[in-house]
């Protein structure tokens, strides 16, 4: 199991967002995290990340307590993608991808032939090595989420923890980041842990979900197993026919309206 989540208690001052959560991630799938806004999912990845430190229980990282192992070997061992990162105005491209190298120096080891070679590959497999001189505030907004995940690849890891890596992007970005996301995992058998609001996009583009209400896991599991009808009145409080995907033949939910309705 690379990331295990036990009993964790999450939460900022006084304030417990998660609290007794118990979560594996295994090795080679890719996992997503729903649930309705203030669930806790964002709290539960940056926890799983090592950015957020649990006031209680403990993540393993590989099987060992994540916050005992050296900053630097966790960043060569995992990469996190914050929601809507920024970088300085006038950023290129391919500085920003460099930027995943920092992990791999130090004092006596600065930049070299196989930072370069990482930095290139990282371009390639995201189809921006055309664009590498391009400032990122030129690119549009599928272009520059492939630029982050860009980094988040050149940092050479083979564990992704992105956190809702399609907002503010329109329907045909979102698909094209997952499409990529997709690739990645099949190409080199990456984990990935995702943060996910868009249901219908999480069921195609998934291993499994995991259903997140008030701080606890409600379900867990392939997507046609998570994805029912009761499960969107449970956590959701939604009303909705769950139907198969005419394309991929996964979960496909059709609202019809919130419970509770005036």
């Amino acid at each position: 199991m690379r990331l295990h989540a036990k009993s964790v208690k999450l939460g900022y001052g006084e304030r417990v967002i998660v609290d007794g959560l118990d979560l594996g991630i295994e090795a080679g799938t890719v996992t997503t995290i729903i649930g309705p806004n203030g669930c806790g999912k964002s709290t539960l990845l940056r926890a799983l990340g090592r950015l957020l430190k649990p006031q209680g229980g403990e993540v393993l990282l590989d099987g060992r307590l994540i916050t005992a192992i050296p900053t630097k070997e966790v960043a060569r061992t995992l990469t996190v993608l914050p929601q809507a990162p920024t970088a300085p105005e006038g950023l290129t491209v391919a500085d920003l991808v460099a930027r995943g190298r920092h992990p791999h120096q130090t004092w006596y080891r600065q930049w070299s032939s196989d930072d370069e070679a990482a930095v290139g590959q990282a371009l390639e497999l995201t189809g921006l090595a055309d664009l590498a001189e391009r400032p990122l505030d030129e690119l549009s907004g599928g272009q520059r989420q492939r630029a982050w995940i860009s980094m988040a690849l050149a940092q050479g890891t083979d564990l992704l923890l992105l956190d809702e890596p399609t907002t503010f992007l329109d329907l045909a970005h979102q698909v094209e980041v997952l499409e990529l996301v997709r690739h990645l995992h099949r190409a080199a058998g990456r984990t990935i842990v995702m943060v996910l609001h868009d249901l219908n996009l999480a069921a195609r583009y998934t291993d499994r979900l995991v259903a997140m209400r008030d701080g606890k896991v409600i379900a867990a599991g392939p997507p046609h197993e998570v994805l029912t009808e009761d499960l969107l009145r449970e956590v959701f409080e939604l009303d909705a026919k769950v139907i198969e995907d005419p394309v991929a033949g996964t979960p496909l939910v059709v609202p019809i309206g919130p419970l509770n309705r005036p």
